[in-house]
């Protein structure tokens, strides 16, 4: 049985990714600011401000959970934009990892997230592509560091059902127009994410390190 600690779990996608953690058999410990429905294993605690818990158990992997989406015009945005941005996307996950790293067991993995924005330009997304850009380079820099040791992964999603794109999907309208965006003509779901981040923690995975996998419906790559 394997332990992996999930950070900002409070989100749709984390308690998917828990749930699927869970039915293998496997043990999730839950971190986040708060709780909307208690859960087992679970704690409170603050990345952006480095407010986080000590933890006793040994683990096998770590998720960063926490995100944004600021999307507003180049000259609408105020240093403070990208500095909340940067905060949530990039700092956080750093105290985070600063906190657990002694924790990580021998072949364990880290995930962290990004977005289809850093590798194909899109306006208003300015804010948030900074930060995740710079959790890509987070992402290689520490697999380079952490070899062989832990191997660490992100992935860059485009848009998926979860609250925190509900005013982007709101009417069946809005959903059907981001779906035709995509190649796959649909909007990701939660589980789409959570099976990519199950198969970048588990043992199927070992020799993959350093990667941004674009889960993203093909938008990263086709024009079709």
């Amino acid at each position: 049985m394997k332990t992996f600690l999930l950070i900002g779990a409070n989100s749709d996608l984390a308690l998917e990714t828990k749930k699927q953690i869970e039915r293998e058999g496997n043990t999730a410990i839950c971190i986040s600011r708060n709780f909307s429905i208690p859960l087992p294993n679970s704690y409170t605690g603050n990345p952006v401000t480095n407010d986080l818990p000590e933890i006793e158990e040994n683990i096998d992997g770590l998720v960063y959970f926490p995100g944004s989406i600021t999307l507003k015009p180049f000259r609408a945005l105020k240093q403070t934009d990208f500095q909340h941005e940067l905060e949530i996307n990039v700092l956080g996950a750093i105290n985070a990892i600063q906190k657990y790293s002694s924790k990580l067991t021998e072949g364990s993995s880290i995930v962290l997230f990004s977005t289809v924005a850093v590798k194909v330009g899109m306006p208003f997304h300015s804010a948030v592509s900074v930060a995740k850009g710079a959790v890509e380079g987070l992402t290689k820099a520490l697999a380079a560091e952490f070899a062989p040791k832990v191997r660490v992964n992100c992935i860059a999603p485009s848009l998926t059902h979860t609250k925190m794109a509900e005013k982007f999907l709101n009417t069946p309208e809005k959903v059907e127009a981001a779906g035709l965006r995509h190649p796959l003509k649909k909007v990701g779901t939660p589980g789409d994410l959570a099976s990519s981040i199950i198969f970048l923690l588990n043992d199927s995975s070992s020799w993959l390190t350093g990667q941004i996998l674009h889960v993203d419906g093909g938008m990263s790559s086709l024009k079709v």
